[in-house]
């Protein structure tokens, strides 16, 4: 007699199947943002650039990525959510594709543009999926693990270029990123539809069947929780949604400038310098291409090597405690790199270790604070009501500033030099560090309730008095 499968087995599978194709989605990203450090070396080879157009190559998928977060949640609620990602592998194999056989720096440029908007839709989308499929007790630490699948494409991608470096064949650097878009485009046909979708559009016995499929067979359990997704859109149609206009009244103000000062930091705090253009900053200091990448790998390891503890301090130590030790730790190694490349009489071998040094203590403290609190607390801080719409204006202004800082800096690296960018990146660890301090909450442990009260300034609601009988 052939063993059967047991369907609480069964039902494991096919949720791993899920998380498997939902990391393949952040690794994407990852990948996609992080090759381009590696193969500009060669790029400059083969195809003319001027700082200028450098920038626009690497910003071009940051334009992209904005617009494709832009425009991800109406789709997401008109197509729906596994829709949308099979099209965004769609996007993203083109892109890929294109940008692998670009001959001129516009070309480049283009095919960078639509691999940003798979960028921007993945950043958005792939969350919301996998979250609105995974089991209460897999939801808590989404967030943070889509930060952790992120930092492992980026590594992923240094280690392509390290490995493809001797022969400097950028093409490939690029064009392998088409391989995880096309088994995500693949693995996300065969996944079912968010039940909170189906449910959104009139389609309850699909969300049940789905629920089924995704729980195992536990009927109750099953309708509980379809009941449950049913009065939350209940709820959600009787609410009044806040518009923009609605956001920008003195009562929202401020919560909507502490979710835009998240954003703003992360990025002015000048990770986009390092994730971006680390090899081509090394070579400027003496290392060779071939060493320039090796160390952009040991920047990817550290990278994802110190976003694992941070995926359990952030809910132990708390989220403000562990921003500002992560400013701290930037502002100390920002100073030192810009002390020792204002000062430094020659690119020697000493401070081509200062400067490898501070690069990975950089790294560490970004990736253990700033990297996931950004994305851990933007939902947290945002009352319910204001929460879709408040979280898609801060990710759009996310993509913006990442764009304006790799725009600019290949520029202002060629007229400054090394030293005053640092500086300048400093003096933002400073002001990101009075910002923690002065202007955010601590969330850890609170309940959103909770949150959302000491954030508007609501009182608490009085507890019921029980009538005597």
């Amino acid at each position: 007699m052939t063993p059967t499968t047991s369907a609480p087995a069964r039902s494991r599978t096919r949720n791993a199947l899920i998380w498997m194709f939902g990391a393949l989605g952040g690794i994407l990203w990852g990948y996609d943002t992080g090759v381009i450090s590696g193969a500009m070396l060669f790029i400059k080879q083969d195809i003319p650039l001027s700082p200028f157009q450098q920038g626009l190559v690497v910003s071009g998928l940051l334009v992209g990525a904005m617009a494709g977060a832009g425009a991800s949640g109406r789709l997401a609620d008109v197509w729906g959510r596994r829709r949308l990602i099979l099209w965004a592998a769609v996007v993203f194999t083109a892109g890929t594709v294109g940008a692998m056989l670009a001959t001129t720096a516009w070309m480049l440029v283009a095919f960078r543009f639509v691999i940003g908007i798979g960028v921007g839709i993945a950043s958005v989308v792939v969350p919301l999926y996998l979250t609105e499929l995974a089991p209460k007790q897999s939801r808590g630490g989404l967030t943070s693990l889509m930060q952790l699948l992120v930092t492992v494409g980026i590594l992923v991608a240094y280690v392509t270029d390290y490995a493809l470096a001797d022969s400097g064949s950028w093409r490939w650097m690029l064009g392998l990123g088409a391989v995880p878009a096309v088994l995500l485009g693949i693995g996300i046909y065969f996944q079912p539809e968010s039940p909170r979708w189906l449910v959104k559009h009139g389609r309850a016995d699909q969300a049940r069947a789905v629920l089924t499929r995704l729980r195992g067979s536990n009927a109750e359990e099953v309708e509980q929780e379809l009941d449950e997704i049913q009065a939350a859109d209940r709820e959600k149609e009787a609410e009044n949604a806040v518009g923009v206009r609605e956001l920008l009244t003195p009562r929202l103000r401020r919560v909507v400038l502490l979710g835009l000062g998240l954003v703003f930091f992360q990025n002015f705090i000048g990770i986009n310098t390092i994730i971006y253009y680390a090899p081509t900053l090394l070579t400027t200091l003496g290392f060779g291409t071939s060493g320039a990448i090796l160390a952009n790998v040991g920047i990817g390891v550290v990278n994802v090597l110190m976003t694992l503890p941070a995926l359990r301090m952030i809910d132990r130590v708390g989220r403000k405690s562990l921003l500002a030790v992560g400013s701290i730790g930037m502002l100390v190694s920002m100073l030192v790199l810009g002390v020792a490349n204002v000062v430094g009489a020659s690119y020697g071998p000493l401070l081509v270790a200062i400067t490898l040094g501070s690069i990975l203590v950089y790294i560490a403290s970004f990736a253990v604070s700033w990297g996931p609190v950004q994305w851990v607390m933007l939902p947290e801080l945002f009352p319910l009501r204001m929460r879709g719409s408040a979280v898609g204006i801060c990710l759009v202004f996310n993509w913006l500033f990442n764009m304006a800082v790799a725009l600019v800096f290949p520029v202002l690296l060629d007229i400054t030099g090394p030293g005053a960018m640092f500086l300048f990146f400093a003096l933002m660890a400073v002001l990101s560090s009075w910002f923690v301090q002065r202007g955010l909450i601590e969330t850890k442990g609170k309940s959103l309730e909770a949150i959302e009260q000491e954030v508007l300034g609501t009182p608490a609601p009085e507890p019921a008095v029980k009538q005597p009988a």
